[in-house]
C-alpha cells in the first residue's frame, strides 16, 4: 500500500468526521493492473461488498474473491453515515407481509436484531478497533403529535407479535434514564443499537478479508458489469459469479437511473463537550437517540465525546442526482445546529467541527432486495438507510446463494424481491422535493400547534405503507 497523494487524501478526509479521525492511517491500495480469472468479483468496497468477501472467505476459503472499488474502501455512504447499527427491517413490514405474511416478517424483524449481536462478534474475533458499544437507542418524542405517532406504531408493533424483548414504552421520567432531550413527552426504548466508528468498522473488516486471502483493488473504475465479467478501466475480471454491491451508486450505470431515488442524509459533529455538558445531557458513550419528527434527527455521544447529529432533507439537481454539493448543503447543517439547540442545549453553544453527507438508496416501495440470477449475477441494496445492519444480512444472504447453501436468510422476504423502477424525471424529482418540503414543513405545524399535521397525506403515495 502506498501514501495517497495530499490533495486526494485531503478530499477523503473531508468527506465524514469517521474519515478525519483515522488520520495517517488512510492509505490507498493498488490498482488492478490487466485481465485476471477469479471465482467471484465483487463491485464496491462498502459494507455490502466487504461483508460479502469477508462471509465467503470464512465459509469457502477455497475461493478466489477480488473486490473492486472506484476510490478507496468505505468511500460512499459507509463512511459518511451516522454511526449507527441498529435492528428493524430495512422496508416496509406491511409490503412484506402483503406478499410472504405476517410470520414472515416477524422472521425478518428478529434477524435484523440479532444482525446488531452478530456484527459485535466479528468485531471482537478480529479485533476491529471501531468503537462498538451496544447501549440501544431511545426514540423521544417532543409534541403531542409525536407521542401519538409513537404510541400508535408501538401498538400496532404489539398486536403483530414484532417487539423484541427489552423494547419497551417510557415516560417523560424514565426516557432520562438513556438521555435528556427537551420538551420529551414519550419515548422508546430499544437494546437492538450500537454505536460505532463506521469507516474503522468498514477499513477494518476490509484487512480482516485480505487476511483471509481477498484481493481489494482500489482506483479501479467498473464500466460494465455482466455474466461472467466485469470491465473496469485497468483491465477486466472473468468469475463464475458477479456481485454488484454498489447501492445508491448503481443509479449512475447505464439502464439503471431509475432503480432507486438518491437520498442524502446529512450530519454535523461538535467539537467534544466537557464532563459537565454531558451529565446535563445524560447519554453515555455509544448511545443513540432519535426523535419522531417527520424529518426525524439521529444522534449519538462518540468515544471522544462529540455530539453528532444527523438529519434527511437535501435536494438533489435534477441534471446531477449524485452532485457532492449535496453533501454540504447549508440549509440542513442550520436546521441540525437548531436541533442541538433545541433537544440538547447544554450543547447549543459548542462549535460545530465537521459536517458532511452521503447518499441512500431508496426503492420505489421503500424495501431492499438481495438476489442472484441464473447467470450468476448477484445484486443488494435499497437499505432506505438502514444499511450498517442490513448489509451485514445481505452478506451473508449472498453469501450463502453463491454457495448455493439453503437456510432461513435464503428465504427471507427481501430475497428476490422486485421494486418497480421510480417515475422518469422531472417526476422522480418533484417526489423528492415534496416528500422533503411537506413533511419538513408539516414538523413546522405541529411544532408550533402541538396539532397532527394532515398535509403528509399528500406525499402518501411515494412512502412505504406502514
Amino acid at each position: 500500500m502506498t501514501t495517497s497523494p495530499d490533495a486526494a487524501t485531503n478530499r477523503i478526509r473531508s468527506k465524514s468526521l469517521w474519515f478525519d479521525q483515522i488520520g495517517d492511517e488512510l492509505r490507498y491500495r493498488s490498482p488492478l493492473t490487466g485481465n485476471q480469472d477469479c471465482d467471484v468479483a465483487i463491485v464496491g468496497a462498502g459494507f455490502t461488498g466487504l461483508w460479502t468477501a469477508y462471509y465467503l472467505s470464512v465459509n469457502a476459503p477455497q475461493l478466489r474473491v477480488v473486490v473492486l472499488e472506484s476510490v478507496t474502501v468505505g468511500f460512499g455512504a459507509s463512511g459518511r453515515n451516522g454511526g449507527w447499527a441498529g435492528g428493524g427491517i430495512a422496508g416496509s413490514s406491511h409490503r412484506y407481509a402483503k406478499r410472504h405474511g405476517w410470520e414472515a416478517v416477524r422472521r425478518a424483524v428478529a434477524e435484523s436484531n440479532s444482525a446488531v449481536g452478530e456484527i459485535g462478534s466479528v468485531i471482537r474475533a478480529e479485533e476491529i478497533d471501531c468503537d462498538y458499544s451496544q447501549q440501544g437507542t431511545l426514540v423521544a418524542a417532543t409534541s403531542g403529535p409525536q407521542a401519538a405517532r409513537l404510541q400508535s406504531w408501538f401498538d400496532d408493533q404489539r398486536a403483530l407479535g414484532i417487539l423484541g424483548e427489552g423494547e419497551r414504552l417510557l415516560s417523560p421520567d424514565e426516557c432520562g434514564q438513556f438521555a435528556n432531550v427537551a420538551s420529551t413527552r414519550a419515548g422508546f426504548y430499544t437494546p437492538y443499537c450500537a454505536g460505532i466508528q463506521p469507516v474503522r468498522l468498514v477499513r477494518g473488516l476490509a484487512h480482516a478479508a485480505e487476511r483471509r486471502g481477498v484481493t481489494i483493488f482500489e482506483d479501479t473504475r467498473v464500466t460494465a458489469i455482466g455474466p461472467g465479467c466485469v470491465d473496469t478501466t485497468r483491465g477486466r475480471i472473468r468469475a463464475r459469479h458477479v456481485v454488484r454491491a454498489t447501492e445508491s451508486y448503481t443509479t449512475l450505470m447505464p439502464r439503471q437511473k431509475r432503480r432507486y431515488l438518491p437520498l442524502t442524509s446529512l450530519m454535523v459533529a461538535t467539537a467534544p463537550l466537557s464532563p459537565q455538558q454531558w451529565s446535563e445531557i445524560g447519554m453515555s458513550k455509544g448511545m443513540t437517540v432519535k426523535d419522531k419528527h417527520h424529518l426525524f434527527f439521529y444522534a449519538q455521544r462518540t468515544s471522544d465525546d462529540r455530539l453528532v447529529i444527523g438529519g434527511r432533507g437535501a435536494p438533489y439537481s435534477l441534471r446531477a442526482p449524485m452532485a457532492e454539493s449535496r453533501e454540504t448543503n447549508a440549509d440542513v447543517r442550520d436546521r441540525l445546529c437548531r436541533t442541538i439547540a433545541t433537544n440538547f442545549p447544554a450543547a447549543a453553544s459548542v462549535p460545530v467541527t465537521h459536517h458532511w453527507g452521503g447518499t441512500l438508496g431508496v426503492p420505489r416501495d421503500w424495501c431492499m432486495s438481495v438476489s442472484m440470477d441464473r447467470t450468476g449475477v448477484a445484486t443488494a441494496g435499497g437499505y432506505s438507510g438502514h444499511g450498517v445492519v442490513a448489509t451485514n444480512i445481505a452478506g451473508r444472504t449472498l453469501t450463502d446463494l453463491i454457495l448455493g447453501h439453503d437456510t432461513p436468510l435464503v428465504r427471507m422476504p427481501w430475497v428476490n424481491h422486485l421494486s418497480r423502477s421510480w417515475e422518469p424525471e422531472p417526476i422522480r424529482y418533484l417526489a423528492s422535493q415534496a416528500i422533503v418540503g411537506i413533511t419538513g414543513s408539516a414538523d413546522v405545524y405541529e411544532d408550533r400547534y402541538d396539532r397532527s399535521a394532515r398535509r403528509t397525506s399528500l406525499i402518501k403515495p411515494f412512502l412505504p405503507p406502514g
